[in-house]
């Protein structure tokens, strides 16, 4: 189960009510940082911005690739360990504006992590240290260290021992 907090809202859907929940100038700075790190082919200037503007708790070496984006809304609740690799267009969030409610939860991804292309990371998980996800998941749930999980919905593919086992063998021949 994700760990968010949730907050119901009346009358109009949620996004009606976004101004509410978090300042207009907050977000207009966020979507000014975003865009250019998400351009930007420096990696370390981009984990300045991302520790500078957006207050986000980036680890030593991880590298975004081209067009990651970032919550919008609360950066801030998103750690990524040292050393991971997040893949070209991936979306991590934060935050998530339904009919009824919204709800926001903290994002932690790892150390030594690898996140695909094209992923997707909804609030309130955790990406265990060295697990991979691959390309195009939906990332719906924790997963756990040492695994490698795919597809939408996301499934379990290989467990940390299957994949210390499969390493293994990949070495010995």
């Amino acid at each position: 189960m994700r760990r968010t907090n949730r907050y119901r809202v009346k009358d109009a859907n949620s996004l009606w009510q976004i101004y509410q929940t978090v300042s207009f100038w907050k977000v207009m700075k966020n979507f000014i940082v975003i865009q250019i790190a998400r351009y930007t082919p420096f990696l370390a200037m981009k984990n300045w911005l991302y520790r500078t503007f957006l207050h986000m708790d980036v680890g030593n070496h991880t590298a975004f690739a081209l067009m990651v984006m970032p919550d919008i809304m609360f950066p801030e609740k998103i750690t990524v360990g040292t050393n991971s690799v997040i893949g070209y267009n991936t979306t991590i969030l934060a935050h998530e504006y339904l009919i009824k409610e919204y709800r926001i939860g903290e994002v932690v991804i790892g150390n030594e992590v690898m996140i695909g292309a094209n992923a997707t990371i909804l609030p309130g998980v955790t990406i265990g240290d060295q697990a991979i996800v691959s390309a195009g998941t939906l990332v719906h749930k924790d997963v756990p260290a040492g695994a490698f999980v795919g597809g939408n919905p996301m499934r379990l593919i290989y467990t940390k021992e299957e994949m210390d086992k499969r390493q293994a063998n990949e070495e010995g021949f």
